[in-house]
């Protein structure tokens, strides 16, 4: 017998802008478990943000977390000894959890000095609905789109 689902540890909201989005975010950017570097890097990109943009870098942040999240994606189904890819809508959870995720993995591919340089600009291209982590929504999206036809094989 498998054992239940383990339980969600609440967060702490972060000190300067008391969200716990925000800590969602340094936690999933975090390496080796350093979250006052994490906590450095993000602080400084969202500066960086407002400099850029000449608004509010967290109000920036949010709209590119939100331009990025995906509403459908596709899941393999293995059905009748072939395998289909079927569209399904995206949980509210996960949706935060891939548009993190997406916008720490493609500010790391993007080049520039530093990593709070290159998430500041992928921040700015996302609240603009360009760069990579947009790019990988649209495909995903695309992608539904293109396998509508299994999405009676729903699970």
């Amino acid at each position: 017998m498998r054992k239940g689902q383990a339980k969600k540890l609440p967060l702490n909201p972060d000190p300067k802008y008391n969200d716990k989005l925000v800590t969602r975010f340094v936690n999933s950017m975090m390496w080796e478990g350093k979250k006052s570097v994490a906590f450095k890097i993000f602080y400084s990109a969202l500066e960086k943000v407002s400099k850029m943009t000449q608004e509010d870098g967290y109000e920036v942040w949010k709209k590119a977390l939100n331009n990025v999240s995906p509403t459908v994606e596709v899941r393999s189904r293995r059905i009748g000894g072939a395998t289909f890819q079927i569209p399904t809508e995206v949980r509210p959870d996960r949706k935060i959890s891939l548009s993190m995720k997406w916008l720490i993995r493609y500010s790391r591919e993007r080049n520039g000095k530093s990593m709070a340089d290159k998430l500041a600009a992928e921040i700015v291209a996302a609240s603009k609905g360009e760069g990579g982590a947009f790019k990988k929504k649209e495909d995903t999206h695309r992608m539904a789109e293109a396998n509508k036809a299994f999405a009676h094989f729903k699970v």
